[in-house]
C-alpha cells in the first residue's frame, strides 16, 4: 500500500531542475567554471561559532539517549524566546507540555499529520489543505498519511498566500489539517492579523488543525511578521487547534544543526510526541544544549537581518526596474515575475551560468494541461543566500539577460 503512495509523492523542484539543465551548457567559459546557483534556501554565511562551541563542550552527551521531549534547559529558552517574540506572556505556555524538539522543521511538518488523519472525516478520505505553490514535504506528508490533498492557489491577489474561504465547503466539511506558511516559501508573503483570523474561523468552524510553518519568520526588514500564536492568543486566550513550526536553519544560519520544534496545545502536541517516540530520531542533547543559547540570544540574528539588508539593496538597484519586482515582508527570497519562469532559468543557465527555480517546479497546474494555470508559472525564486560580492555579481547576469529579452 505505502509503495503506491510513494509513487503519488510530489517530485522535487531541484531534480526537475538538474533534469531540464542537464544538456544545456553555459556559453560564456568563464560562466561555465564559474557558476552560481541561487536555487536553494541553504544560508552560505558561517553559523555563529558558540553554536559549535557548545555542541562540542557537550560532547559526552552523545553518548546518552536523548528524551524524546527535549531537555528541560531547551524548553524553557524556547518559552522565553516565543514570549519574546510574539509578544504573549510567559504564563501563557506550559514548557514542559507544550514544546517538542524537531529535527528540523521538515521533519515535524511531514510527521504532524500522522496523528490528525487517523480515521475518515465525515464520511469520506480526510483532506489536507496545501498552498498552491508549496513546500514539497507538505503533500508528501498528505500522501503519506493517507489524506487527499487538496491545493488552495497563492496568487498576488491573496498576497501571496492560499485564500482558504474559496475552498468548498465539502472539501472543508473532510479537512483535518491545513498548511499555511508565512512568511510564504517560495513567495516572501506574510499574512495580516486578519488573514491568521480568517484560517482560524475556519478551523474553529469545521474543526482542523491550522500547520503553522514559521520557519522564516526571523528574516525580515523593519517589521517582524505576524505570527499564528500571536494573533491566536490575542483573539482566544489560548491556542486551540495550532501546531506552529519553527527552526534555526534561517534564523541562526545554521542548516546542519537541523534542530527545531513545534509548539501547540496539549491535546495536540501529547500525541504528536506519542507517534514521533515511535517512529523519529530524538534531538541529540548537545544540539540542544546549543539551541537554547541560539534561541536566548538575539545579536546573532540582528547581524543576520543586517547582512539581508544589504543583499535586498543590490537587488532593488539591480531588478528594480524589473515589472513585478517587490521586496518580501519576509524569507531571503526573491519572487520574480520573468513571464515564462521555465523558460527564462534554461535562458539565464545558458547565456548566464546562473541557476534560479523555476516557480512552476514549486507548483501544480490548477486546470491540468494548462501550465498557465500553475501559479508559480511565470515567476522564478531567487534564494539570496552567498555573500553580497556573489549576488551583486550574479544578479548582474540577471539584469542583462531580462535586458536581452533572449
Amino acid at each position: 500500500m505505502f509503495s503506491g503512495r510513494l509513487a503519488s509523492f510530489p517530485s522535487s523542484a531541484f531534480q526537475r531542475l538538474n533534469r531540464v539543465l542537464g544538456d544545456i551548457t553555459p556559453e560564456s567559459f568563464a560562466y561555465a567554471n564559474a557558476p552560481v546557483a541561487l536555487t536553494i534556501g541553504e544560508p552560505q554565511d558561517p553559523t555563529p561559532a558558540f553554536i559549535a562551541d557548545i555542541v562540542n563542550d557537550n560532547r559526552a552527551l552523545f553518548a546518552k539517549y536523548p528524551p524524546v521531549a527535549g531537555t528541560a534547559s531547551f524548553r524553557a529558552a524556547v518559552a522565553r524566546w516565543l514570549a519574546r517574540r510574539f509578544s504573549v506572556p510567559l504564563s501563557a505556555f506550559d514548557a514542559d507540555t507544550q514544546i517538542l524538539p524537531l529535527n528540523g522543521s521538515r521533519e515535524g511538518l511531514f510527521h504532524a499529520l500522522f496523528p490528525l488523519c487517523q480515521n475518515d472525516r465525515n464520511g469520506g478520505k480526510p483532506v489536507v489543505l496545501i498552498p498552491n505553490p508549496y513546500y514539497v514535504t507538505y503533500p508528501a506528508a498528505a500522501v503519506a498519511a493517507g489524506a487527499e490533498p487538496y491545493y488552495v492557489p497563492s496568487r498576488a491577489e491573496t498576497g501571496f498566500l492560499p485564500d482558504f474561504n474559496s475552498v468548498p465547503e465539502a472539501i472543508l466539511k473532510r479537512t483535518v489539517a491545513a498548511f499555511f506558511c508565512s512568511p510564504s516559501n517560495p513567495e516572501g508573503g506574510c499574512a495580516t492579523r486578519e488573514q491568521w483570523r480568517r484560517v482560524f474561523e475556519l478551523a474553529d468552524l469545521y474543526d482542523f488543525t491550522v500547520l503553522a510553518d514559521e520557519c522564516y519568520c526571523e528574516i525580515y526588514d523593519d517589521e517582524p511578521p505576524l505570527g499564528s500564536l500571536q494573533v491566536r492568543y490575542e483573539t482566544t486566550g489560548g491556542f486551540e487547534r495550532l501546531l506552529s513550526f519553527h527552526s534555526l536553519s534561517k534564523r541562526s544560519n545554521a542548516p546542519g544543526l537541523r534542530s527545531g520544534f513545534v509548539f501547540g496545545p496539549k491535546n495536540l502536541i501529547g500525541p504528536m510526541t506519542l507517534f514521533r517516540n515511535t517512529c523519529a530520531p530524538q534531538v541529540p542533547i548537545p544540539v540542544m544544549e546549543a539551541s537554547a543559547a541560539a534561541w536566548s540570544d538575539e545579536a546573532h540574528v540582528e547581524a543576520m537581518r543586517a547582512v539581508y539588508r544589504e543583499r535586498f539593496a543590490i537587488a532593488r538597484r539591480l531588478l528594480g526596474n524589473q515589472k513585478g519586482f517587490r521586496v518580501p515582508k519576509g524569507s531571503f527570497y526573491i519572487w520574480l515575475d520573468v513571464g515564462d519562469g521555465e523558460a527564462f532559468a534554461k535562458t539565464l543557465w545558458r547565456k548566464a551560468g546562473v541557476r534560479v527555480l523555476p516557480g512552476a517546479f514549486m507548483g501544480l497546474e490548477q486546470i491540468p494541461g494548462n501550465p498557465a494555470s500553475n501559479p508559480g508559472h511565470a515567476y522564478v525564486r531567487i534564494a539570496l543566500v552567498h555573500d553580497s560580492l556573489t549576488i551583486e555579481a550574479a544578479l548582474e547576469r540577471v539584469a542583462e539577460t531580462l535586458k536581452s529579452g533572449t
